[in-house]
């Protein structure tokens, strides 16, 4: 079992930043990746993006490319997204999930991740 929590979602202005966290008890970082992902009400689940633990290789969605950065911190067991350069769009509810295996085939499909976290709210107004 692995419990995930989000923090820092929050209302920016368009073109302003914020910076998730997701905090993990995973005990076993070898073989897991961190998928970020955003939804709004009556849209499926989007993937927004993900890192494999131990190597680092991160993967982004294209809209959110050059404006979003995946990141984690070992010592701390939290993997955090930065946002920059905000857009309306971007609004919804952000999840952090994690699986345990590294086909780079199914860190794009939220179907692939066992372990959800609450979500976080995210509103950019224009």
């Amino acid at each position: 079992q692995v419990m995930l929590v989000e923090s820092g979602g929050g209302s920016v202005e368009a073109g302003g930043s914020l910076r998730l966290s997701c905090a993990t008890s995973a005990r076993s970082f070898g073989s897991i990746a961190i998928g970020w992902f955003r939804q709004v009400p009556g849209k499926d689940r989007e993937f927004v993006g993900s890192i494999t633990w131990n190597a680092g290789n991160t993967y982004y969605a294209d809209s959110v490319k050059g404006r979003f950065t995946i990141s984690r911190d070992s010592a701390k067991s939290t993997v955090d997204l930065q946002m920059n350069s905000l857009k309306p769009e971007d609004t919804a509810v952000y999840s952090c999930a994690a699986r345990y295996g590294l086909f780079e085939n199914h860190l794009r499909d939220p179907t692939q991740y066992r372990y959800w976290g609450q979500g976080t709210q995210v509103t950019v107004s224009s």
